[in-house]
């Protein structure tokens, strides 16, 4: 009768188990003065570069986006009906842009290359400050001589090096020193962060880039139903100028004949004309008020409303490797590394010594 085994061959028990471990103690024991060097070693390293890398500046605006009240207009659309106004005509960017997309415009080529090309300071583009202080010029030697480059001309006259540079600097700041979120996505609160080694840069390029996106936002949020609104009072202006025309050839008909006859008709009938003109042009100038005036309210209700909460302010929030860190940092790390180096190592010699 064959026997079951429970257990098979190459199965550890307790006791191998506890024989292993006692085993490896003993070997990190063994080598105790190369792991006291390493971690002696990382408590240097952690200290030379907590003193060598430099600190980083957050710049960050956080600002409140109200858009255009959408339902609003729409029970107004519903009441100017009655009367036979059509107020689709007068145009609704409400699809134009949403919540979200104002965020994809900081990310945008347009918005960061307008940044970087506007002053830093009355010598200085942003672009000439941020190809300092990250020493691109040294970088990209060996592709763009910077000294040749002057990017304050217009940039309709920009070659195409001095496009490429603007889109890479661009490309940079959007993947390493910008965030732009909501921090709550229940909220109408966005926060823009630019984080940077330059303080000076950080604040500038983030009020820059802010003010631009926002006015850019709100103009072309508000476009549409600003040209309506300035059509309507051309058409306005036009038609009164019209009207005031045609009281004045009314009164100047009627003083022509001051005493006319009733027997004889063909006398008022000039004034008569003219005073079918007035009524005429009445008519169309208090439908154009009325439409003007429905626009106007369609644009304040169309228009967003963005309020900023917090700017950045001197001194900016920094993120940095405090000394006392960057040592017990150094020396975690280099101890661990040598730990597994010798753990390796011993497996390594175990292995080639049974076989």
């Amino acid at each position: 009768m064959t026997t079951n085994k429970h257990f098979s061959d190459n199965q550890f028990t307790l006791r191998e188990v506890i024989l292993n471990l006692r085993e490896w103690l003993a070997f990190f024991v063994s080598k105790w003065k190369v792991l006291l060097i390493s971690g002696l070693i990382g408590l240097g390293l952690g200290a030379l570069v907590s003193q060598l890398k430099k600190p980083v500046f957050h710049a960050e605006t956080s600002f409140v986006l109200e858009e255009g009240d959408g339902p609003g207009l729409g029970q107004m659309s519903g009441l100017a009906s009655l009367v036979g106004v059509n107020l689709g005509s007068l145009g609704s960017t409400s699809g134009l842009f949403q919540g979200d997309n104002i965020m994809e415009l900081y990310r945008s080529d347009r918005m960061l290359g307008e940044t970087l090309l506007s002053p830093f300071d009355d010598t200085d583009l942003l672009i000439d400050r941020f190809v300092a202080f990250e020493k691109l010029d040294e970088k990209w030697a060996s592709k763009v001589d910077f000294a040749k480059l002057d990017f304050s001309i217009p940039r309709e006259n920009f070659s195409v090096t001095q496009d490429s540079v603007v889109k890479e600097v661009a490309k940079l700041i959007r993947e390493k020193q910008l965030l732009v979120a909501k921090p709550d996505r229940k909220l109408s609160i966005i926060q823009v962060t630019i984080s940077s080694k330059d303080e000076p840069f950080a604040k500038v390029f983030n009020e820059t880039l802010v003010n631009k996106v926002n006015t850019f936002y709100f103009e072309t949020k508000t476009k549409k139903t600003g040209e309506n609104l300035s059509i309507l009072q051309s058409q306005a202006d036009s038609v009164r100028a019209i009207l005031d025309e045609s009281i004045g050839a009314y009164a100047s008909a009627q003083d022509r004949v001051p005493n006319a006859n009733p027997l004889l008709t063909s006398a008022t009938v000039e004034s008569r004309k003219r005073q079918i003109d007035v009524q005429a042009t009445a008519a169309v100038f208090q439908e154009i008020v009325k439409n003007l005036e429905i626009a106007k309210v369609n644009h304040r209700n169309n228009s967003p409303l963005i309020q900023i909460i917090d700017s950045p302010r001197y001194p900016l929030k920094r993120s940095e490797i405090r000394l006392v860190k960057g040592m017990v940092l150094g020396a975690v790390i280099t101890g661990l590394l040598v730990l597994f180096s010798l753990y390796f190592q011993r497996l390594y010699q175990k292995h080639v010594q049974e076989s």
